[in-house]
């Protein structure tokens, strides 16, 4: 079908993909090259190809679906052989049996000949959706051929059959029987080859929902028929230790998973829902070792000054940030690196997330009495040199952490604030007193994660001067010379995707910081009962380099991009 090249164009313009003068050059160019306007803005301009595709479907009143987010369900794969789907260029994406639909994505939605013959091959009512070749070819090599699906599909055969007839009774047999243990196996398998940090299992009306949470972002990659869903909780349930019987109220276990040399550690979290019981998995790797500091991003002064910290005898050290910001991470490779013979570590935790030899790390039960204060309590009796306290939450433990701090102890916590300077009027509201922090405090380091650029498809771009004036403004007296020598000379870079990243444009995550040093004059100003504002103020007189700056150091660096760091950073 001819697309009219004006309508395409404008569409793109409305969207602020492009502007007016470059789509009147598209225009033009085009014509001159006589290359139909949309297979000229996919092949030769530099428009993202989501935009083109998105612009595409618009026009031609179809939907648009981008193969390399959207969930693939295992049992319309089954429907269409490989060869069929290769040698047309489609993917089925989607089944629904009450109404009898196949959803497909193909390169030409109105190829009327290949949707009767997909109609007689299926016996299923056809909607077809428009997608980029070069995605559904490459969705076809994925899901027909290297991962999880082809498993799935094979133990859904054999365990649809059952469950539609299987009785209340009998649901603890099935749950044994190998096709439902294959697909929690391959769901998992996944995870971890694709580098997942969480699976969600989500229950939905007609359907269960699988999404992989990688590099910080939740992906959906596969949905399963809601019949199933009872069984795969229920086996998940078994593996975690959990009741099976019991649905009404959220329940938390963990287990082991070994694929070939690796292993992780899964903590698993139900949780009732109106459509059934949700589960979600951490996975926590046993092996591969923790990072080391620098490579969880920090650098120069801000590793300077933790260093500095944490070699005192005594006092306490804080990392803040929000929940999923790495701070645990963070803790743990600062004490695997105070881990000697001659120092005793305790640490009291919920839950404890990695085991460290010649670390003594005990978990806390509420349940029993074993809470975040009575613990430390007892840990003053048990002649500790380092402790860490998992969060500092409640004004017991505020105050027992301060007690640990003036007795010689050197004390690591966290606290849920927004950043660094904001702990210290946190710790006050915990019923701490203001010249007791100004006496055990050593720093305070705020965090968040951002995601790294793929290393083997990202692409070095002059950023504007809007870009560069804001670089600037934000980075201030931390401007690299080079840069406030030769603005122009500037090169940072931008996510583009390849095979290595999964078309993400990103691969893998690092911390951005800033480590707050309670210096003589930031423990005058605590004594007097400061704002968050008022520290940070202090704290940036005195070389503070705040998150922000920090991911603006790496962007330069080629590390991440603008986009990335506001993202993350909240400013």
């Amino acid at each position: 079908m001819v697309i009219p090249a004006k309508s395409f164009l404008n569409a793109l313009v409305i969207d602020g993909a492009i502007t007016q003068e470059e789509a009147q050059h598209y225009e033009i160019e085009s014509l001159q090259k006589n290359i139909p306007i949309d297979e000229y803005l996919l092949t030769i301009s530099k428009i993202k190809k989501e935009s083109i595709l998105k612009a595409k479907a618009q026009i031609l009143k179809v939907d648009y679906i981008d193969v390399n987010t959207s969930p693939i369900a295992p049992q319309a794969l089954n429907l269409i052989p490989e060869s069929i789907a290769s040698k047309y260029v489609l993917i089925p994406v989607e089944l629904d049996d009450n109404k009898n639909t196949l959803k497909v994505v193909m390169e030409n939605p109105f190829d009327v000949q290949v949707k009767e013959f997909l109609e007689k091959k299926t016996s299923k009512r056809i909607i077809t959706t428009l997608g980029l070749a070069d995605d559904i070819t490459r969705a076809i090599d994925i899901f027909y051929t290297k991962t999880f699906s082809p498993d799935i599909v094979a133990a859904l055969k054999e365990v649809e059959p059952a469950i539609k007839t299987v009785r209340v009774e009998n649901l603890g047999e099935l749950i044994k029987e190998a096709p439902i243990a294959k697909i929690v196996s391959t769901i998992l398998e996944f995870a971890v080859k694709g580098r997942a940090s969480d699976v969600h299992i989500e229950p939905q009306e007609n359907r269960t929902k699988i999404r992989y949470r990688i590099d910080g972002i939740l992906q959906e990659k596969l949905t399963l028929p809601k019949l199933i869903h009872e069984s795969l909780i229920s086996r998940i349930k078994i593996l975690s230790g959990l009741k099976i019987d019991e649905k009404r109220i959220p329940q938390d276990g963990r287990f082991n998973f070994k694929i070939g040399a690796e292993e992780v550690d899964l903590r698993v979290s139900t949780l009732p829902t109106i459509n059934g019981e949700k589960v979600v998995m951490r996975l926590l790797k046993k092996t591969g070792g923790l990072p080391s500091l620098y490579d969880l991003g920090l650098r120069g002064p801000q590793l300077k000054v933790l260093e500095e910290a944490i070699e005192k005898p005594y006092g306490i050290i804080l990392v803040t940030g929000p929940t999923g910001s790495g701070k645990s991470t963070t803790l743990y490779s600062v004490l695997s690196k105070l881990n000697k013979p001659s120092v005793n570590i305790l640490t009291l935790e919920d839950p404890v997330e990695y085991q460290i030899l010649g670390i003594n790390q005990v978990q806390i039960n509420p349940q029993s009495g074993l809470t975040f204060a009575t613990g430390l309590r007892s840990f003053l009796r048990q002649d500790p040199n380092i402790i860490l306290v998992g969060e500092i939450r409640d004004k017991e433990t505020t105050q027992l952490a301060i007690q640990a701090a003036l007795t010689g102890h050197l004390v690591f916590s966290t606290l849920h604030t927004n950043d660094a300077s904001t702990a210290i009027p946190r710790l006050v509201d915990l019923g701490a007193e203001p010249f007791l922090i100004a006496s055990v405090l050593n720093a305070v380091i705020g965090q968040r994660i951002t995601r790294t650029l793929c290393q083997y498809c990202k692409l070095s771009f002059s950023p504007s001067q809007e870009a560069l004036a804001n670089i600037s403004t934000v980075l201030q007296n931390f401007l690299p010379k080079k840069i406030q020598e030769n603005p122009q000379s500037v090169k940072i870079f931008k996510a583009v995707g390849c095979e290595e990243c999964n078309h993400m444009g990103y691969l893998g995550r690092i911390g951005i910081f800033e480590v707050l040093k309670v210096t003589p004059e930031i423990t005058k100003l605590i004594i007097s009962h400061p704002s968050a504002d008022e520290i940070e103020k202090q704290a940036k007189k005195e070389s503070l380099i705040t998150m922000i700056q920090d991911g603006y150091l790496k962007v330069l660096e080629g590390i991440t991009t603008i986009e990335e760091v506001l993202r993350v950073a909240e400013i």
